[in-house]
Order: structure tokens, then sequence, then C-alpha cells
């Protein structure tokens, strides 16, 4: 009997030990894993605002370039971001190229991805007169 008592409380406190190894292992297993916030993501789920030249200089060929570089918008035949983009007044627009092609000034409200440099959505945009692009040092404006 003195055997098997001491075979069960073996067990226990190997039970015991499991229990307590369990309980130090998976909080900070779950700290690691379960913060997915703490880790960059290169998609940024949130609207930010950017404002630069928007560029259409060919169909389905659009981009903004801002403070932070340019900007993937479309690119015919491929990829396209959702949204819609502002719309631009004569005085607001400059053309480059045959029927309504060029670049203009705008902000817009987007979602981007860091990583690959592309808009993922447009909720909203505005045109800007050409001037305050022209008057941000940091911008480049496109050749016509």
């Amino acid at each position: 009997m003195a055997f098997y008592t001491k075979k069960i409380m073996n067990k226990k406190v190997i039970l015991l030990g499991l229990i307590v190894v369990s309980c130090l292992l998976f909080p900070s297993e779950s700290l690691v894993i379960g913060q997915p916030g703490k880790r960059k993501s290169p998609a940024n789920n949130k609207f930010e605002t950017r404002c630069g030249w928007f560029e259409n200089p060919t169909p389905a060929n659009v981009w903004l370039h801002d403070k932070d570089g340019e900007w993937i918008i479309s690119i015919q035949g491929g990829y396209q971001a959702k949204g819609d983009a502002p719309e631009f007044t004569a005085k607001q627009w400059v053309l480059t190229n045959a029927g309504s092609y060029g670049y203009g000034c705008a902000c817009l409200q987007v979602k981007v991805n860091r990583r690959t440099r592309k808009i993922l959505q447009i909720k909203s945009g505005v045109a800007r007169p050409l001037e305050a692009c022209r008057k941000d040092r940091r911008l480049k404006e496109p050749k016509e």
C-alpha cells in the first residue's frame, strides 16, 4: 500500500509541476502571439491624409507623389485601388497628354500599404489649387 501511495504522490507532484510550468509558459506565449498590434504591419488599417501631386499621365496609370514619395493608385491592366479620384477643375489640372491626362494638386484620405507603396483605398479626396503643391518645397512638380 505504501508503494501505491508513493506512486500516486509522484503523479500528483508531476501533475502539479506540469500545471505550474503551463501557467508560466502560456501567458508569456499569449503575450508574444496575442498582440498583433505590437508588430509593425505594412498595411495601415486607419485612414490617413496624404497631400501632393495627383498624376494621371496615361489611361489607368495613376499615382500620388507626396512628401514621402510615390504612392501607386492604379496601373493599367493591373492594380487598382478602391475608391474614386478627386474631381479637378480646369484651373486645378495641368494637361500633359492627349485627352484629359495630366496632374493636379490634391489631398486624399487613404489606407496605404507602406511596404508596397500602394494606396489600398481612397475614402475621399479634394482637389487643391496648384499653388498649394508648388509652394511645398518637399514636392517636385511633374513635368508637362
